[in-house]
C-alpha cells in the first residue's frame, strides 16, 4: 500500500467520506501488519488527541478489514514491545496419534459392517490386532469407544464411508394429534375397526364400531373390506344414524381412517378429525372396549366370509344399533378425589345412551335438523328392553343360519362359541 501523499489527519477524514462504499483487502498478514507499524509511526498515533486517534483508526480499519478489537490488540502491541509481529507461538495442540491410515481402517470396518455402535466398533477393531494379528490395526485397536465418532467426523471418514440412511419417516398432514375434549357437549365419537379373523388365508369380514364419548351411543357397521372404496359409504351411512351433531371424529393412526378419501368426507361433513397420540394407550380406550363388550359378544371370534357383509351390516342397522342405545343400559363413571388428590372412578349410574342424552339440559339443541325428542320417545318405547332384545338375538339367530342354509343352528349358537368357522 502506497499512501505516502497522505500527510494530515485532515486528508484521512475526506479520504474515509469518498470511500464509505469502497472495500480494501492487503495482500498477506505481514503486509497488514507492517503498513499499520507505518501509519503508527508517520502519524505520530500516541502524541495525537483522542478525536483524531479515532479518525486514524477508522481509517485503519478501512484499509485492512480488521476489527476494532484486533486493531486494539496491535496499537497495544506497538506501544509496548515497539513493534508488531506475528505470534509465531500458535496454541496449543495435542499430537495426532490415528494418522490417515487408521482413518481409512476405521473406514473399512464401518463398511462392511454397516457402521455399529462405538463399542462394537472397538471391539472388532481389537479382534483384528490382538486375535488375527494384523499389523496394520495395531494402533487403531488403542482407540477409544467414543474418538471413534470423532475420527468418524473427519472428511476423509465420511468421503470414503458408505452411509446408511434410515428409512424416513412420513408426515400425514392428516388429522390432529391430540385427545378430543367435548366438554360436557356429545358428538364427539371414537372409532376403530375389528376383524373377524381369518382361515385357510381368506380375510373375514370387517366390523366398524362409533361410540360417543359422553353418552356412549354407539353405531355398529360391518363391511368386506377397509379400503377407502367400500369404507367411505359404510362411515356415511353410520355417521348419518346418529340422531344429533357429529363434531368430532377419533380414531387410532390406521390407514383406513387416516386418508384423503375419509378425509374429504369428514371435511364435506364439517367434522373435526384426530388421531391418538404416540404412547398414549388408553386415547382410544372407550371405543377399545366396545369392541369385546359388544361386537365379541354378539358375534363372537369365529371365521366369518367377506361375502356376508351386507347381511351383517343390515342386522347392525335393524337390530343391534336400536338395542344399544334404546334398551342396554351403561355405567357412567363418577371421579371421586381422596384427600391427597388421588382420583378413582365408581360406577353409580345405569342409564340407556338415549335416557343419558335425554338427561342434559336442553337437549334438542343437539339434535339434527328433522330429529325431534318426541321421534325418539317413539323408537325408545315401542317394546320394552327385554322385548326388544329377544327380537335382536332371534334376529341374530337367523343371520347366523343364513351363513349356510344347510347348517340349522340350535339354540345354543344364538351365541356363537370362540374358534368357531361360519361358512
Amino acid at each position: 500500500m502506497n499512501d505516502s501523499h497522505i500527510i494530515s489527519v485532515a486528508q484521512i477524514q475526506e479520504f474515509i467520506k469518498v470511500a464509505r462504499d469502497i472495500s480494501f483487502r492487503g495482500a498477506s498478514q505481514k503486509e497488514k501488519y507492517q503498513w499499520i507499524e507505518d501509519v503508527i509511526v508517520r502519524f505520530r498515533y500516541f502524541s495525537l488527541k483522542k478525536k483524531e486517534r479515532s479518525i486514524l483508526k477508522s481509517y485503519m480499519r478501512k484499509m485492512t478489514g480488521y476489527s476494532n478489537a484486533q486493531l486494539k490488540r496491535l496499537i497495544g502491541k506497538k506501544k509496548k514491545v515497539g513493534k508488531i509481529v506475528t505470534n509465531t507461538r500458535g496454541r496449543h495442540r495435542f499430537p495426532r496419534t490415528y494418522t490417515p491410515e487408521d482413518i481409512a481402517r476405521l473406514t473399512e470396518t464401518d463398511n462392511a459392517h454397516n457402521r455399529l455402535s462405538g463399542p462394537a466398533t472397538k471391539k472388532i477393531l481389537e479382534r483384528e490386532w490382538k486375535v488375527f494379528r494384523k499389523e496394520k490395526f495395531r494402533r487403531i485397536s488403542e482407540i477409544s469407544p467414543s474418538h471413534i465418532y470423532n475420527l468418524r467426523a473427519t472428511r476423509q471418514y465420511q468421503s470414503h464411508a458408505l452411509t446408511v440412511k434410515k428409512t424416513a419417516s412420513t408426515n400425514i398432514p392428516i388429522g390432529e394429534r391430540r385427545k378430543p375434549d367435548p366438554q360436557g357437549r356429545p358428538g364427539y365419537i371414537r372409532v376403530d375397526t375389528v376383524h373377524q379373523g381369518d382361515i385357510d388365508k381368506e380375510k373375514g369380514v370387517y366390523h366398524i364400531n362409533m361410540v360417543d364419548e359422553l353418552l356412549q351411543w354407539e353405531v355398529v357397521g360391518c363391511v368386506e373390506k377397509i379400503s377407502e372404496y367400500h369404507l367411505a359409504p359404510l362411515l356415511e351411512d353410520l355417521i348419518e344414524q346418529y340422531p344429533f351433531v357429529i363434531l368430532g371424529f377419533h380414531s387410532d393412526n390406521g390407514s383406513e381412517y387416516i386418508n384423503k378419501i375419509v378425509a374429504q368426507l369428514l371435511n364435506k361433513l364439517l367434522i373435526k378429525q384426530t388421531k391418538s397420540r404416540a404412547r398414549h394407550c388408553n386415547d382410544n380406550a372407550l371405543v377399545e372396549g366396545k369392541n369385546g363388550s359388544v361386537i365379541r359378544k354378539t358375534m363372537g371370534r369365529m371365521h366369518i366370509p367377506q361375502r356376508h357383509a351386507t347381511a351383517i351390516n343390515q342386522f347392525y342397522k335393524d337390530h343391534l344399533n336400536v338395542y344399544l342405545n334404546y334398551h342396554r343400559p351403561c355405567g357412567f363413571a363418577t371421579t371421586i378425589t381422596d384427600k391427597r388428590g388421588k382420583q378413582k372412578k365408581i360406577y353409580q349410574t345405569y342409564l340407556t345412551p338415549y335416557e343419558r342424552l335425554r338427561s342434559l339440559n336442553n337437549a334438542k339443541q343437539y339434535l339434527k335438523k328433522g330429529v325431534t325428542c318426541k321421534d325418539l320417545d317413539a323408537i325408545a318405547s315401542r317394546e320394552s328392553d327385554n322385548e326388544n332384545a329377544a327380537m335382536m338375538q332371534q334376529a341374530k339367530a337367523e343371520l347366523f343360519t343364513s351363513f349356510h342354509q344347510k347348517l340349522r343352528f340350535p339354540t345354543m349358537f344364538a351365541q356363537p362359541i370362540s374358534g368357531s368357522y361360519v361358512d
